[in-house]
């Protein structure tokens, strides 16, 4: 592959004409005789390119409305026969031209399906087939031509030119033909995932899956040091979350940074009402809400303060100059907020290693999925974002909750759903007290939890204590009882739970049972 291909003749057929004129006049300065098509043809000729018409080519019009215009012998010959004496002198006796450079780049199908009120018709519309016909043709051919499917090469190929007489290098070529079929395949990836999308929702999983990733950054590294790392988007998708938030100030986002941001913002967003959530090695250390952003803040922050230096903060309204002013007391790796005032940039900006994120959001998304690699294959499931459902809670203890506690188990339900299991939490109606993540027990969860809200001077008095799966033994609930916490809620479910149960009612404490267990690993 290592040898040089002389470029005497290219197709040009772009649907992004950005730096295509300039690019065509270039050809044209090394020789090179050019055939077009459409719109592309008509930009070349109403500016003085020499250029022919494919279908003074193919001696067949365009039909079908454009539908068909490259699909024929005259042009896939050209551009699939082999250099050998056998297949060229098979072109000169069916007056088929070699095309020695593909340049093509497809209809915007990826930016009209963006758009969630795009109608079916108009989403077919923009399928392209010839265009992806002639790039696989060409990237199959590659030890012979030159195929460009992104604007981006237009710049070395002049260079390779330049510096070969006109020809473009094997080396050059293989790498072209490598992102003409990433190109193809982002884009089927596109188009069958636009059309799962109308069959509507399906009780099974695909039998097979096609992941179109598309990178946006190298990372430093993964989650140490030795380890490679980068970020990558679905291609086939419009950008959202991380891919479409914009960073403001501070160094680069690191692998750890983007994935205790992920879940900082999604406690924060479950929230209505003003809320803050603080995340460290991906569990929170802290999460409430308020009246407004600093107060919100200031309680958060009092759950353990110690554990917030150098955590991920996430806001769910706009950061005021009166919060930034907080947050810089403190070592802070990240702030992650829909928006920030000019104050408070001002402030967090003299801090150099800050990162400061814009979400582009306010809102969780309704729903999503988790890809999860493991030796041999990978884990796909529904994110869990499906939405509480209250009328599902049921009390099965003799006392009922009070009002205070109904909304203490509210907000502590919201926030045990992003603790590390086993996860046990200590809330009141509006602040975490002590969070008890990762453990392999549930008891020694609660017993960390508890250790916390001692460390951080907070008291259980009166507390509500949430479980994200339900209590396999009553001594949970009795350890709960001996902290202060009145109030219990867990899934239920436990072959003990009667058990569990006699021991709230022994205790004078409620307990709600919800159905629905929350594990995160």
């Amino acid at each position: 592959m290592s040898h040089n291909i002389q470029i005497k003749r290219a197709l040009i057929s772009v649907y992004d004409k950005t730096g295509v004129l300039e690019f065509a006049k270039a050809l044209t300065g090394f020789g090179v005789e050019i055939i077009s098509t459409g719109g592309t043809f008509k930009l070349l000729d109403d500016n003085g390119v020499p250029v022919k018409k494919v279908s003074d080519i193919t001696t067949f019009p365009e039909i079908l409305g454009g539908r068909v215009k490259t699909l024929h012998p005259n042009i896939h010959g050209g551009i699939l026969a082999k250099r050998t004496d056998e297949q060229l002198a098979e072109l000169a006796e069916h007056g088929i031209g070699r095309i020695d450079m593909v340049v093509v780049n497809l209809y915007p199908f990826e930016q009209t399906v963006a758009d969630p009120d795009v109608a079916p018709e108009e989403a077919l519309e923009n399928i392209d087939i010839g265009g992806p016909t002639m790039i696989r043709a060409a990237a199959k051919n590659h030890p012979a031509v030159a195929v460009v499917v992104d604007p981006r090469f237009y710049a070395p190929i002049l260079d390779d030119m330049q510096a070969n007489d006109g020809a473009v290098s094997g080396e050059l070529r293989q790498k072209m033909a490598l992102a003409a079929f990433q190109r193809t395949s982002q884009y089927d990836a596109a188009i069958s995932t636009y059309l799962a999308g109308l069959q509507g929702a399906s009780d099974d999983f695909a039998d097979a899956l096609t992941l179109h990733l598309k990178k946006v950054q190298n990372l430093r590294y993964g989650e140490n040091p030795h380890q490679r790392a980068a970020f990558y988007t679905d291609a086939a998708k419009a950008p959202s979350g991380a891919a479409a938030a914009r960073q403001l100030h501070g160094k680069e986002l690191s692998y750890n940074n983007i994935q205790d941001m992920h879940g900082a913002i999604a406690l924060a967003l479950e929230f209505e009402k003003p809320a803050v959530a603080i995340i460290k090695h991906s569990n929170p250390c802290g999460a409430a809400w308020a009246d407004d952003v600093a107060t919100a803040y200031e309680l958060a922050l009092s759950t353990d303060s110690v554990s917030a230096f150098g955590g991920i903060v996430a806001v769910n309204r706009e950061v005021s100059g009166a919060v930034a002013e907080k947050i810089a007391k403190i070592f802070t790796e990240v702030v992650v907020a829909p928006a920030f005032s000019q104050e408070a940039l001002d402030i967090l900006a003299k801090k150099k290693n800050i990162r400061l994120i814009v979400w582009p959001t306010d809102k969780l998304p309704e729903s999503g999925f988790e890809v999860k690699a493991v030796f041999g294959g990978m884990l796909l499931q529904d994110m869990d974002l499906a939405p509480t459902n209250y009328g599902d809670w049921k009390v099965v203890s003799k006392r009922r909750p009070t009002e205070a506690e109904w909304n203490a188990m509210k907000f502590g339900w919201k926030v045990g759903k992003w603790v590390k299991s086993n996860a046990v939490v200590y809330v009141n109606d509006r602040q975490t007290l002590g969070i008890g993540a990762g453990q392999m027990s549930r008891v020694d969860a609660s017993k960390l939890a508890v250790t916390k809200a001692k460390e951080a001077g907070l008291s259980l008095q009166g507390s509500v204590v949430i479980s994200d799966a339900f209590f396999p033994f009553r001594d949970g609930v009795d350890a709960a009882a001996e902290a202060g916490a009145a109030a219990v809620i867990e899934p239920g479910g436990s072959i003990r739970d009667e058990e569990v149960i006699a021991a709230a009612d022994e205790h004078g404490m409620a307990l709600v049972f919800t159905g629905r267990r929350h594990f995160r690993h």
